[in-house]
């Protein structure tokens, strides 16, 4: 189903993943799915997972493999169309894919923004109640959240409250339309990551996919260093 592109990552947690990935090709791309798909074939592996590498200079290099569907999820869902958590359930009751490789047809680009309840800038937890939530909406704009006016965040748990996923043509679309998504998201009472993600997307770096996974502890560095001048 594709690969989707996770290196922008703070201590090892991802903060936006994008499908697909800026940093490949079309052969590229055909290399690392046929890998993987003959390995886990071999190993007679049934059901959901994903198969994380590291890419440099033309090559892959194996992490890990989650057996199970990942955060990110959404991004290959949109891009698809295909409802990956109907197709789990479907396969652990025994029944095969609804699909074949031959029907699944990549349309466009997505993005999943991870709104956390931390602070923008030093990522102190920020939990309390939600004053206010209004999400974006539109064309190609999905929200995968439990909030609501009145909720309260605690402290005992993920920091994660929401997934903004955005899909568009291209992905100089998707990213407009991503902009304005953030711009709209209303979330009061709390902190969140939303200006984080604004100042991301509207860096020329990631604008032209020219990133890895060092570059959002840069990215963040700068900032302070930035805030603090």
């Amino acid at each position: 189903m594709g690969e989707r592109d996770c290196s922008l990552q703070r201590r090892h947690q991802k903060i936006l993943e994008e499908a697909r990935s800026p940093a490949l090709n079309a052969e590229q791309r055909k290399a690392i799915g046929k890998r993987v798909c003959t390995a886990l074939s071999k190993i007679n592996y049934r059901n959901a997972g994903t198969v994380e590498f590291l890419y440099e200079d033309g090559e892959f290099y194996f992490i890990e493999m989650n057996t199970r569907l990942q955060v990110e999820h959404p991004v290959t869902e949109m891009i698809t169309g295909i409802d990956m958590v109907r197709e789990q359930i479907r396969l652990a009751d025994g029944a095969p894919l609804s699909v074949l490789q031959d029907d699944i047809v990549f349309n466009g680009h997505a993005i999943e923004c991870r709104i956390n309840a931390e602070s923008p800038v030093n990522f102190t937890p920020s939990p309390g109640n939600i004053t206010d939530y209004h999400p974006p909406g539109g064309l190609g704009v999905r929200v995968d959240s439990a909030l609501y006016g009145g909720y309260t965040v605690q402290s005992h748990y993920d920091s994660l409250i929401s997934k903004l996923i955005v899909h568009g043509a291209t992905r100089n679309e998707c990213l407009m339309r991503l902009r304005r998504c953030l711009e709209e998201y209303v979330i009061d009472g709390i902190e969140t990551t939303i200006p984080l993600h604004q100042k991301i997307i509207n860096d020329p770096d990631f604008v032209n996919g020219d990133y890895d996974i060092h570059w959002l502890e840069r990215f963040v560095a700068d900032q302070g260093d930035d805030a603090g001048a």
